[in-house]
């Protein structure tokens, strides 16, 4: 028998987050959707609820909490329904957190994590897509050539959220002459990392997303995450793809939830629009759907806290919901009709945001 049912605690930290999603992050996403900027001080307010600074053991300054890739996507879900946006910004720092608390050496995590543990808000960041139409993560372009005792890296990176302000980032690169993947620790101020403009995106506009570029950026060789022998990249990237599940169900919840209310409360010929058997239907399909990915997800998520290979799992689970949180968004736009389509309502801005679920990595992790 699976249980998915949240323990005590789960349910604190999740109705926590969703009171601050719902009373700080909502009011704010239509305004950084139009500026491109999300207020500080709102950053500053995310980062006091711990979500990075728990993560991190007590020996580095921070709260020692246990590692929960299903608390992480209870929280992504509530934050993401509010903005995916300012979600990504607020726990853009655990990009690079999360794969040095596990899999991090002593070294690394004496030299990385106390910066995070910090009461103030510490941007950090992972490099993972590539400017490549035919980008895949196992046949990465960026290379890291092992040369007199340091790592080289060539190549460029995109979808980089924060990267002009990160002070680190944890770059996907392949080891030259071979099929495998290494996560290296960068300093974004290392000689060879140019930081180019902030990309123009149709979603996510209130993300600051660039594109990097190594140019014979050379590293320690003490900087590849877990030593000379490398780390589970597998597993990293799993925990990348259920948050990436998560949110995308986030969104597509923030959109059911908005079309749904609409639909109660606008009449055509005399009665609400959600009586109408074709809107009821569109409705109930949306919902059905949303379980269905958050179900997914958690599968995934358990089986990850458990340390099993979840790679199966965290695939469909992404994929699913990518596929999911666009059909319910652009749902919710169809319910609106006309309204839909205008910038008055939200429905929009989460249809634009749902699109890039099919080619979003490297933006969250669990």
């Amino acid at each position: 028998m699976v249980s998915f049912e949240p323990s005590e605690e789960q349910r604190l930290i999740r109705d926590t987050v969703a009171e601050f999603a719902r009373e700080r992050v909502r009011p704010q996403a239509r305004a950084s959707d139009e500026t491109g900027e999300i207020p500080s001080e709102l950053i500053q307010q995310g980062w006091e609820l711990g979500l990075t600074q728990a993560l991190i053991p007590e020996a580095y300054g921070g709260a020692g909490e246990a590692h929960s890739a299903v608390t992480s996507v209870l929280a992504i879900e509530e934050l993401a329904w509010a903005d995916l946006s300012i979600a990504c910004h607020l726990l853009a720092p655990r990009l690079l957190v999360v794969p040095v608390v596990e899999a991090g050496t002593e070294e690394q995590k004496d030299a990385i994590l106390p910066r995070y543990a910090q009461a103030n808000f510490a941007a950090a960041t992972a490099a993972v897509v590539e400017p490549r139409w035919d980008f895949d993560l196992a046949e990465l372009s960026v290379t890291a050539t092992l040369e007199n005792g340091s790592y080289v890296l060539q190549g460029t990176k995109c979808f980089v959220p924060l990267a002009s302000v990160a002070e680190h980032l944890a770059v996907f690169a392949r080891l030259q002459g071979s099929d495998e993947v290494g996560v290296f620790l960068v300093d974004r101020s290392t000689p060879g990392v140019s930081i180019l403009e902030r990309e123009k995106n149709m979603g996510l506009k209130g993300l600051a997303t660039y594109e990097v570029a190594f140019e014979r950026c050379r590293l320690p060789a003490e900087r590849r995450l877990g030593g000379p022998s490398g780390c589970d990249v597998n597993r990293l990237l799993n925990l990348q793809r259920v948050a990436l599940a998560a949110a995308a169900v986030g969104v597509a919840r923030a959109s059911f939830e908005y079309a749904r209310d609409y639909a109660k409360e606008r009449k055509a010929f005399g009665v609400y629009i959600a009586q109408k058997q074709a809107i009821a239907f569109m409705l109930a399909e949306m919902a059905i759907e949303i379980d269905a990915a958050r179900l997914l997800t958690w599968e995934a998520a358990w089986k990850l806290d458990r340390g099993e290979d979840a790679t199966r799992e965290a695939v469909l689970a992404k994929q699913y919901a990518a596929n999911m949180a666009l059909m319910v968004a652009d749902r919710g736009v169809q319910i609106l009709g006309g309204h839909g389509y205008i910038r008055d309502h939200l429905v929009e801005l989460f249809l634009r945001n749902a699109r890039g679920f099919a080619t979003f990595e490297g933006l969250l992790t669990a």
